[in-house]
């Protein structure tokens, strides 16, 4: 019988800190943590620490948005080598055997039983803990909206292209939380050269939260990406949570 991929030492696989405003604000790459039973997937701790096996930087600017929203954060700690949590089930990089031009041994040849089992030990944990705090924030104070917090690297090992944008916002279905941010955020100095749809787009093979969580129940939502060298410290982190919490500030449905 296979040990399983979590045990009572490792961490659990979502953190959950409740709010009372109706904002749920996710981190689907909050964390570079590995699973004790995986061995540090193969990799030196300085590969799982880069943004190959995380969003640097987007688990301090979500929790001081937390803060000053009142918001439920519900994040990810573990890394998206081990499972990425906004990927679905059948993406070829749910569990990436290479990322940006990096090996990832522990990935290799994993059989469907040990896909399966980081799927529903930390993915569908992860999602459901999400799922149940949109539903209690639309039972209670309303649903404000759903803000997916992540980071990008400024330049791939793998493209030479630079990626100039500050802040990226990502959205498909048409909702008026997304453009009263992008409009709003179009303002700031600090944001510009604004990236609307960069430098990814939402896609059903691709994506998890806002396809499954957001578009489906047409909830007001928008996927956030920071450049991380510009959230690298807690004085950049916390420049960038105040501007989102200020520009977000007396934000209603229409």
């Amino acid at each position: 019988m296979r040990d399983p991929v979590l045990t009572p030492d490792d961490p659990p696989p979502v953190v959950l800190h409740a709010g009372g405003s109706g904002w749920v604000i996710s981190v689907e790459h909050g964390g570079f943590a590995v699973p004790a039973r995986l061995g540090g997937l193969g990799l030196p701790l300085s590969a799982i620490r880069g943004h190959i096996g995380w969003d640097p930087g987007a688990a301090d600017v979500a929790h001081r948005l937390r803060a000053r929203l009142d918001g439920t954060l519900v994040l990810q700690p573990y890394s998206r080598l081990v499972i990425d949590c906004n990927r679905p089930q059948g993406a070829p990089d749910l569990m990436a055997q290479a990322s940006d031009g990096v090996e990832v041994p522990g990935n290799a040849g994993l059989d469907a039983a040990a896909r399966a089992e980081r799927w529903e030990a930390i993915h569908q944990p992860f999602h459901g803990a999400l799922a149940q705090a949109l539903n209690a924030a639309e039972a209670g104070p309303g649903l404000k909206g759903l803000l997916s917090v992540h980071s990008f690297t400024p330049q791939r090992a793998t493209d030479p292209a630079a990626r100039p944008w500050p802040v990226g916002l990502l959205w498909r279905q048409e909702n008026a939380l997304a453009h009263h941010l992008a409009t709003r955020m179009a303002t700031l100095p600090a944001a510009q050269p604004l990236g609307i749809n960069e430098p990814y787009r939402i896609e059903t093979l691709h994506d998890y939260t806002l396809p499954v969580h957001a578009e489906p129940q047409r909830r007001p939502h928008v996927l956030i990406e920071f450049r991380n060298d510009l959230i690298a410290t807690p004085e950049t982190a916390a420049f960038w949570a105040d501007c989102l919490a200020d520009l977000l500030a007396n934000w209603s449905q229409v």
